[in-house]
């Protein structure tokens, strides 16, 4: 019999609590805190006296309480069902505690995570092997319409099998499999299994990245990529628009499974989130987003520990998707305020702090994170990635305080987004002088094979007209327009057309919410088409005004407006009417100097 592994609390600091006389406390161990039950975690042992991070409200508890350790780690259960929920960062179905609790999740309410009593309809594997291990898929479940669940052995468990259930409908809590380990053992398998969350789920090989993730949205999939399997940051002020970014990406990304944890963030935009979620379709299947969707709602009124709990929550559900072959999406909205989490639970833990009070091993935290990102080979064999995008919110913009400093020396893509592009209505606001991706040479094969053989050309083209506009506008700043000579006003002109007709997207037109990379290369390929063409007229000495009276310009801004399909004939006439009416320019200059 096993006995009860109790202590008392001596001491409550807002949601950290310590306890005296637990016996043989553990790294990590769940414990229940008080009368009713508050979920907590060990986070420091010192002698007698261990350090607990309380995931719930504190108020109500006294000294002397008890303290109850479980002997377990923080987890997940994983399992069928999971599509299609809103969790808090305790996996606890959000509209359950509704129904509990109305408007506000009160301290020590408890939920199923998974629904235990909902049958599935199990369908095993052709030809069961005789003996499995740990990853190994020995039947299917089809979740949603859109997404097949694979039925997966725990990592912890291999042996031989010796019973394999018959295709028919179970809950997720019955035996559908039996397993003799090495020591003879009878291991049961059900279709849900039980995993910590700060632990990364094991995989066979990490792969290379070698294939982009398609947002569509231009300024990402062209300029500064993000592949599958990879890391991105997107920092920015306030009112710059991360959220609304990260939501459009969330929409139309290029994913199997969208996994959405706002941490911290305020409810509004997470009940915005939620409604379109569930009145939106998913672009490629026109099945409802929510089929291919888990949403893990922190919001700001809910216990400032909990966001740390909802982010690995969050990266141990897209692991365990990724490790059924399929490339999943995790968008962390943000982690500046699981970073003020952090420092809070540092400062009261009394620990010494570091930069700007943050805890000296915040950086360690972070590249934790970020580095279960990945393309890997799972277990079974099959080919999964995960990607991880976060926010960021550095207080006034300053991306030099320390937590997007830390982010930025762990990810590979960074989206400066910038308050003034914001304020003059461009959006997606981010920046292309200060973004950048390091995945641009390992995802250049997949665009010239699939898409264009100039697609680094035309890349490096844009990024230079836009730096030379930069440059130029130095100048007319302290100078004026009139400073510059005609080829200098052409560049300002063309990069006005990058920037109109390219980088600029609007969420409320469907033809231009979303371009997909043939309609993104499409538009590239004619802008720099009209710029060479453009600059060589004004080499030839033909007047600019001659040349911007042909209102090419305005043919080129409508492009983005229409379909993949309406493109392909626009563009062939408009770069004939090009080549047509830039000859007539120039045959005059031409007989001139003949």
């Amino acid at each position: 019999m096993r006995l009860t592994r109790e202590g008392r609390i001596v001491r409550v600091s807002g949601f950290v609590v310590v306890a005296e006389d637990i016996p043989s406390p553990m790294m990590g161990e769940v414990v229940l805190v008080g009368e009713n039950g508050l979920i907590g975690e060990v986070n420091r042992i010192s002698g007698n006296r261990v350090f607990i991070q309380v995931y719930e409200d504190t108020g109500g508890l006294r000294f002397g309480d008890r303290v109850v350790a479980l002997g377990r780690l923080l987890s997940a259960e994983l399992g069928p069902g999971l599509l299609g929920q809103v969790y808090d960062g305790l996996q606890r179905p959000l509209e359950e505690i509704a129904k509990q609790a109305e408007s506000f999740v009160k301290a020590g309410i408890r939920t199923s995570r998974l629904d235990h009593e909902k049958k599935w309809r199990f369908i095993p594997v052709d030809s069961p092997p005789s003996r499995v291990f740990g990853g190994e898929i020995i039947g299917r479940v089809e979740e949603t319409a859109s997404v097949i669940h694979m039925i997966l052995i725990p990592p912890n468990v291999k042996g031989e099998l010796v019973y394999l259930a018959g295709e028919g409908d179970y809950t997720i809590v019955e035996e559908v499999a039996k397993v003799k380990d090495s020591q003879g053992r009878m291991l049961n398998v059900k279709m849900a299994h039980e995993w910590p969350v700060k632990t990364p789920r094991p995989f066979r090989e990490k792969l290379d990245p070698n294939e982009p993730l398609i947002t569509g949205v231009r300024i990402i999939d062209f300029l500064f990529p993000v592949v599958k399997g990879g890391t991105a940051a997107i920092p920015g002020p306030f009112g710059s628009g991360k959220t609304m970014t990260l939501q459009q990406i969330s929409k139309q990304v290029d994913a199997d499974v969208v996994i959405y944890v706002g941490c911290g963030e305020r409810g509004n935009e997470m009940a915005d989130l939620l409604e379109k979620y569930r009145s939106l379709s998913d672009f490629r299947s026109g099945r409802p987003l929510m089929e291919r969707s888990i949403i893990i709602a922190n919001t700001s009124n809910m216990p400032v520990a909990a966001r740390e709990s909802s982010i690995f929550l969050g990266v141990t559900f897209a692991e365990y998707f990724r490790d059924m072959g399929y490339n999943v999406v995790l968008i962390a909205d943000s982690t500046s305020r699981w970073a003020e989490a952090l420092r809070e639970l540092s400062l009261r833990m009394e620990e010494l702090p570091g930069e700007e009070g943050f805890p000296a091993y915040l950086a360690s935290r972070l590249q934790g994170f970020y580095s279960r990102a990945g393309r890997v080979t799972a277990l079974n064999g099959k080919t999964g990635s995960l990607t991880i995008m976060g926010a960021v919110s550095p207080p006034g913009g300053d991306f030099s305080e320390p937590v997007t400093q830390k982010t930025l020396q762990t990810v590979k893509v960074f989206w400066a987004l910038d308050s003034e592009l914001a304020y003059r209505r461009h959006f997606p606001a981010i920046n292309w002088l200060q973004s950048y991706s390091l995945y641009v040479e390992s995802i250049a094969f997949w665009w010239e094979l699939n898409i264009s053989e100039r697609w680094r050309g035309l890349r490096e083209n844009m990024l230079n007209i836009l730096r030379e506009e930069d440059e130029l506008m130095q100048i007319v700043r302290l100078m004026g327009v009139g400073a510059l000579s005609d080829r200098e006003r052409a560049v300002l002109e063309v990069s006005r057309l990058i920037r109109e007709a390219f980088l600029r997207q609007s969420a409320l037109d469907f033809k231009d919410a979303y371009s997909d990379p043939r309609k993104t290369v499409a538009i590239a390929e004619m802008i720099d088409y009209y710029r060479e063409h453009l600059l060589e007229a004004v080499s030839n000495k033909t007047p600019l005004e001659k040349a911007l009276a042909l209102n090419i310009g305005v043919e080129i801004l409508r492009l983005k407006h229409l379909s993949s399909e309406e493109l392909a004939g626009e563009t062939i006439k408009l770069k004939e009417r090009i080549v047509g009416e830039f000859s007539e320019l120039q045959k005059p200059v031409e007989s001139q100097h003949g």
